[in-house]
């Protein structure tokens, strides 16, 4: 299990973004502990339908705020968009500030408070604002057009438990050239690697054993928005969309989280539709537990002994460096990848011009 300061990363453990905590349909409106970016959380949907992310332990005691509470004098644990400790009952508001404590009349101490992470939900998923420097957030989520689209069949979210690696092992498939043929009998027609900001991207080409389009190319734009959110884009017998999530959940250990959406033939939507989404569904998880297979056995590569005619390692890494350091020091990675990359001995992708 290797780590972030192994991987010389920059100054922080966890990287700063938007990161995924759970899937949508897992949030409730009972507390419930989450252990996530190193840390003990507890989530809860309020009544109002807002999801709430905390730092768990109570500052008076250390009582994890999603602690059972067996006793017969048990109060509601949610109040609105609050919550109580099971301990003493004091409650936090959704900013992490306590606003209530039932047997004291008197100021509440400024120090009774818990970090509050900036939440969202977005296509079935919640994803939270990390930032060690506790900064608003400096970039947004990405759009998912296809999710509201009553035209799109929606998949389920495949939570794919965690991974003994590191993210950045996962965050180089986004340049990866050469791992195409070998791992997911893909032959490729073009290749380029694009980065702009936050934003990193692949837009590739090729056929595959399984998903082809009618002319036998599979095009694909795939996106990383941050640090562990993938967006890719398949055009073949129907438009499909990947979702593939991964967060830190301690110092070297990924979680994962997998789905897929398909644009119906039929409009509206008929069984034949709900059967391509499935087929198009575990067709995408295959692949990716293909990837896994290689992940949860390599060694870390820690240096790349990379080859002109492998993929840009080198830009990617540099990319990747922005949010594992302080924000002001974020232009000076971005720098150092933004632009269209080209692999040497690839096609490039035809619309677009490579800078070496």
């Amino acid at each position: 299990m290797a780590t972030t300061a192994e991987y010389n990363l920059g100054e922080f453990t966890f990287p700063r973004g938007w990161l995924m905590v759970a899937r949508a349909s897992d949030v409730t409106g009972a507390p419930t502990a989450l252990r996530m970016l190193g840390r003990e959380l507890v989530i809860y949907r309020g009544e109002s339908g807002r999801i709430v992310l905390l730092d768990a332990y109570c500052p008076h005691m250390q009582a994890h705020l999603a602690a059972e509470q067996t006793s017969g004098a048990a109060a509601q644990r949610i109040e609105g968009d609050s919550i109580r400790c099971p301990y003493h009952s004091w409650r936090f508001g959704p900013d992490g500030k306590c606003d209530h404590i039932p047997y004291f009349d008197g100021n509440i101490p400024p120090a009774a408070k818990v970090r509050a992470y900036p939440v969202e939900e977005r296509f079935g998923c919640v994803f939270a604002w990390h930032d060690p420097e506790e900064g608003a957030p400096d970039y947004a989520l990405p759009a998912l057009p296809e999710w509201e689209d009553p035209l799109w069949m929606r998949g389920e979210y495949d939570d794919l438990g965690t991974l003994n690696v590191h993210p950045q092992e996962i965050l180089d498939n986004l340049v990866d050239t050469r791992h195409f043929g070998p791992i997911h009998g893909q032959k490729l027609a073009y290749f380029d690697s694009v980065f702009d900001g936050p934003i990193g991207k692949q837009i590739s080409g090729g056929g595959h054993e399984t998903l082809t389009s009618e002319r036998g190319v599979l095009d694909v734009d795939a996106f990383y928005t941050g640090p562990g959110i993938l967006i890719a884009r398949y055009s073949g017998e129907t438009d499909a969309v990947q979702i593939i999530c991964h967060t830190p959940k301690e110092d070297g250990v990924t979680q994962v989280w997998h789905s897929i959406v398909t644009r119906a033939l039929h409009s509206p939507p008929t069984a034949e539709d709900a059967e391509l989404r499935d087929q198009y569904h575990a067709a995408g998880l295959a692949a990716f537990s293909q990837d896994f297979a290689i992940w949860r056995t390599k060694g870390p590569a820690f240096n790349i002994l990379r080859l002109p005619t492998d993929g840009p390692f080198h830009r990617s890494r540099a990319w990747y460096k922005q949010f594992y350091n302080p924000r002001h020091k974020a232009a000076e990675f971005q720098a150092r990848a933004n632009g269209v990359h080209h692999t040497s001995g690839m096609a490039p992708a035809p619309h677009l011009q490579a800078a070496e």
